[in-house]
């Protein structure tokens, strides 16, 4: 009888102090921002390409040029090692085409039929951009087996080693721009088709080595051996763009975006924000979409509740700049609360304020019932 009557007591508190709380049900308050950076904005006007684009057209024009110089290389002196490192740049122009148009797609306005965005187009293109990167090491590794069973005499191997060594440049200079670009800004597909081109530098030091130890030696079989080397290089990385692309389709977790969000939200975990659980972060391409429930006093008015999870969301936007879906569920504080809360005014502790603690990842991702 003394708790039903305690329960009734409460809940008259709770309508008397103005809040929408239930007694027995829970009610959220959502909040849900969307913030465009500038620096990578979808279209900055009709028939403008944004940033994002133009660095996928900057990659695909250095691409074809690359191309070119391989195939010169190779036709000139017929090395097995020179034709897979022009092969794997006829995969590096199409997924630079495939990258450029996932961009493009990606850089869309959330819409009806898709209200989180287009940013996941991204991951199809680093997930295609991974398979042929693939399917190309294993055609080397065919061509490279027959060489070393039909040796064939190479031609012109002073103009070849030159050759190899401007594209290898070309291409480690636009690897490490797209790569660190891709990564600056979000994006998938700029990074995974930075270590695409990447790859393609090593394997042009690959193809120095083969085509010098020939030329040094006069054995033609270290020339399909390069190759082969070269192909088993092309494979590992085939594989690491399509699991990474993989695990953006299917919303893996992101462990660096959790830790920089408890960085931001740990210490924001006082006057009224209680704790913080079920934090769930995910990226498509460049957006990010996070969700959170906040802890906050159960005599809290509505209204309070949601500029207390407004203010959170923009203090995430501040020191995480980018473009960002944020949805912030407010939750009313129950009694296991009251030693880590440290609001003066509460008319419903039962325990003295032991302190505040610190915000882990573990506590902010798990569910509330696990989170204390």
């Amino acid at each position: 009888m003394q708790q039903g009557a305690d329960f009734l007591s409460v809940a008259a508190s709770r309508v008397a102090a103005g809040s929408f709380w239930s007694a027995v049900v829970r009610t959220r308050a959502k909040l849900r921002w969307l913030r465009h950076d500038a620096a990578v904005s979808t279209l900055d006007g009709p028939g403008k390409l944004s940033t994002h684009v133009e660095v996928a057209a900057l990659s695909l024009g250095v691409a074809v040029v690359l191309l070119g110089v391989k195939f010169w290389a190779w036709l000139a002196t017929g090395s097995q090692a020179v034709f897979s490192d022009a092969l794997e740049s006829i995969v590096n122009v199409a997924a630079a085409m495939v990258a450029l148009f996932g961009l493009a797609y990606a850089g869309r306005p959330a819409d009806r039929d898709h209200p989180f965005g287009h940013g996941k187009i991204e991951f199809f293109s680093a997930a295609f951009e991974g398979g042929l990167i693939f399917f190309a090491a294993l055609v080397i590794l065919w061509q490279s087996a027959d060489r070393l069973l039909h040796p064939v005499e190479l031609h012109r191997i002073d103009l070849g080693l030159v050759l190899t060594v401007a594209a290898g440049i070309g291409n480690g200079v636009l690897g490490w721009y797209l790569i660190r670009y891709g990564r600056e800004h979000g994006s998938a597909a700029l990074e995974a088709d930075g270590h695409h081109v990447m790859s393609d530098c090593l394997t042009s030091i690959g193809v120095l080595v083969g085509l010098f130890a020939v030329r040094v030696t006069g054995q033609s079989w270290f020339d399909p051996l390069a190759a082969a080397v070269m192909a088993a290089w092309l494979l590992a990385t085939g594989w690491r763009l399509v699991r990474r692309a993989a695990g953006g389709l299917l919303d893996e977790e992101d462990p660096a975006l959790l830790r920089q969000l408890v960085a931001v939200l740990g210490p924001r975990v006082r006057d009224g924000v209680i704790r913080v659980h079920h934090l769930r972060a995910i990226r498509a391409g460049r957006f990010r979409h996070i969700s959170a429930h906040i802890v906050v006093p159960e005599f809290w008015t509505v209204e309070r509740a949601h500029d207390a999870a407004e203010l959170l969301a923009a203090n995430v936007l501040r020191e995480i700049p980018g473009e960002s879906d944020i949805d912030f569920h407010t939750d009313p504080c129950h009694r296991a609360y009251c030693s880590m809360c440290d609001l003066d005014a509460c008319s419903v502790r039962q325990q003295p304020f032991a302190g505040l603690r610190p915000l882990t990842v573990d506590e902010a991702v798990a569910p509330d019932i696990d989170s204390h």
